[in-house]
């Protein structure tokens, strides 16, 4: 029997299956049982059906209570045996822990696996430095969902193995390699390309897999925008260079399209005006209205002195002087501002 036993132990390596320990302890059990009950005495408690496979479990798992043991020589050989099949199972199970965690580990640094998650965001495309930024900024709404990094196979292992972010590499305009990016169950796809005719391209594939996900593609040029609106209605084209407004359309679909429209000439733009010593002090509440509704203009920010306040609290109080920083159809003189406020009182 110890013969058997250790041609199976010099078989472990070879067996991988997870059935593995569960047939090793099934063939020690039925092979040390009536082995146990030859090596025992006639009566033995050891041996009754009720009491050996409890025996059986807390020896094999190498707890021991005690309270069932053989008495006899060749029924300590046995247990003995017994043991060593329970150590033998434990190191299979062990063992095939181990190697599925560091395939899984393997996987992950080299962006081999699939990613299991949906409402996640995918990155498109690696920059070092930008793109740990971009992720870093992402990361830090608290609303943040699951990041993919999904990169050509030139990047390397992962570039952001400290951070939770999973990998997948490969030709990222490839359906096979975007689908293990779970670009398909997405919220939100950023294309961070390294020039614009290859963003143009992973667009067009991102839009062939689905046409349901936000999508937002960083262009040198904007002026190419124009392409991707052929491409699908649900791509927001970004300047390369601003990172920020980036990761804001990520999180805000169609902010870049407001930015885009606040720093277009014609229409409403964005205008300062000083607040004139005939106003006195007045709440920024109370600017705000009068603007509204005289001028269509819309309060953004005040700034006293080297103090620069974004959309101030309705009670704040601007004193004369302050910059007032608005969103409207002109350009307002301070008179104006004054006669507004005075017809609001």
């Amino acid at each position: 029997m110890p013969f058997l036993l250790s041609r199976l132990l010099a078989r472990i390596s070879v067996l991988t299956s997870w059935a593995t320990p569960f047939v090793v302890i099934l063939f020690v059990f039925a092979t040390s049982w009536p082995l146990m009950a030859l090596a025992e005495p006639n009566g033995s408690e050891l041996v009754r059906p009720g009491n050996y496979w409890w025996y059986f479990v807390v020896t094999t798992s190498t707890v021991g209570y005690g309270d069932f043991f053989p008495e006899t020589v060749p029924g300590r050989v046995v247990g003995a045996y017994v043991v060593v099949g329970g150590i033998t199972a434990l190191t299979t199970v062990f063992t095939k822990i181990a190697s599925v965690l560091e395939r899984r580990r393997g996987r992950r640094m080299q962006g081999s696996g699939t990613v299991d998650a949906s409402g996640h965001v995918v990155l498109i495309g690696y920059t070092p430095g930008r793109t740990e930024r971009i992720a870093a900024e992402l990361l830090a709404d608290a609303t943040a969902s699951k990041l993919v990094l999904c990169a050509w196979d030139d990047v390397g292992p992962h570039p952001m193995a400290d951070q939770p972010v999973d990998y997948v590499r490969g030709d990222v305009t490839d359906d096979d390699v975007l689908r293990r990016a779970g670009v398909h169950r997405a919220a939100g796809v950023l294309v961070d390309a390294r020039d614009d005719n290859e963003a143009l391209a992973i667009a067009l594939a991102v839009d062939h897999l689905t046409s349901d996900v936000h999508t937002v593609v960083t262009l040198r040029d904007l002026a190419r925008s124009s392409l991707l609106g052929y491409v699908g209605e649900r791509i927001r084209c970004v300047q390369w260079h601003t990172p920020r407004m980036i990761t804001e359309e990520l999180q805000s679909p169609g902010i870049a399209e407001v930015y885009a429209e606040l720093m277009t000439h014609g229409g409403a733009n964005t205008y300062s005006v000083t607040l004139p010593e005939s106003a006195g002090p007045v709440r920024a509440g109370d600017c705000r209205t009068a603007l509204d509704r005289r001028h269509g203009a819309t309060l953004l920010a005040a700034r006293a002195g080297d103090r620069l306040v974004v959309n101030p609290g309705w009670d704040d109080e601007l004193s004369p002087g302050s910059v007032l920083y608005y969103v409207g159809s002109r350009q307002l003189a301070p008179e104006e501002v004054a006669g507004a406020l005075r017809d609001h009182v």
